[in-house]
């Protein structure tokens, strides 16, 4: 009998591209369903509510539940449970990442708050960034759910968190601690969530710097779909490599070579 194996598969760039379905990557979600795999959509998106990532994916038509989803919302908000619970916090977010903390027990205030958390949200305004800038220098701790960049492309909507975390930090002299991915944070706060050890755990993902980092960190295997942002060609300029490289996650055939019978 197969010794429990799992995966966590980030979504953007390996099951769709905006809102189209990768090529194949619906028979790939079926497979681990029929095989009765462990896996988790892992998301670096805050913004997104576990019911909202569902019913993208289920417009797409790949049928999982929201047990399918973990975020960064869930790992920021399950960070600060364990480590300042009941703790109070201003919010730059929106979404996915304000009902988390509020699970979560953490009080969302707008005066003295013990944290700042920055998360992607189109709502938030400058005013409220320096507010955010006020409460750092006043002695508030600064987490960001993760640090994606802009896709610098035309027609984005916000700033992109990364641009953001980067105005505040210069603003307050102070570094965010980020939650998402590659930090190890969210990595083992997934890991926990699956119930799978290190050595049971396959990382699918569209980035080296983030997903394929994120994996080695954790000494995870992963696999790097080249569906989304990676380019073969650059593949030889990092110091470190995926276990498997290929073109989109209808190629992934189980069992992978490495999982233990």
């Amino acid at each position: 009998m197969m010794k429990k194996q799992g995966l966590m598969i980030d979504m953007d760039g390996v099951i769709y591209r905006e809102s189209e379905l990768i090529e194949g990557a619906d028979q790939f979600v079926k497979q681990l369903l029929e095989k009765n795999i462990a896996f988790t959509f892992l998301s670096n998106n805050s913004q997104r509510s576990r019911a909202d990532a569902v019913n993208k994916l289920a417009e797409l038509g790949i049928e999982v539940t929201e047990e399918h989803i973990y975020t960064s919302a869930m790992a920021t908000a399950t960070f600060l449970e364990d480590q300042y619970p009941k703790c109070s916090a201003y919010v730059l977010g929106e979404g996915g990442l304000l009902k988390s903390l509020q699970n979560a027990g953490i009080r969302l205030v707008d005066k003295e708050p013990d944290f700042v958390i920055l998360g992607e949200g189109h709502e938030f305004t400058l005013q409220m960034v320096n507010q955010a800038v006020e409460m750092i220098l006043e002695g508030a701790k600064f987490i960001a759910t993760n640090r994606d960049p802009s896709p610098r492309q035309k027609g984005w909507n916000n700033l992109g968190i990364g641009a953001t975390a980067a105005m505040i930090e210069e603003a307050t002299g102070r570094e965010a601690f980020v939650i998402g991915k590659p930090s190890p944070v969210m990595m083992r706060s997934a890991s926990a969530y699956l119930g799978l050890a290190p050595e049971d755990t396959t990382v699918v993902g569209d980035t080296m710097e983030t997903d394929i980092k994120a994996g080695i960190y954790m000494g995870f295997k992963t696999i790097l779909v080249l569906s989304g942002m990676a380019n073969e060609e650059d593949l030889e300029t990092y110091a470190y490599k995926p276990n498997l490289v290929v073109k989109s996650a209808g190629q992934i055939k189980f069992p992978l070579e490495w999982w233990k019978d």
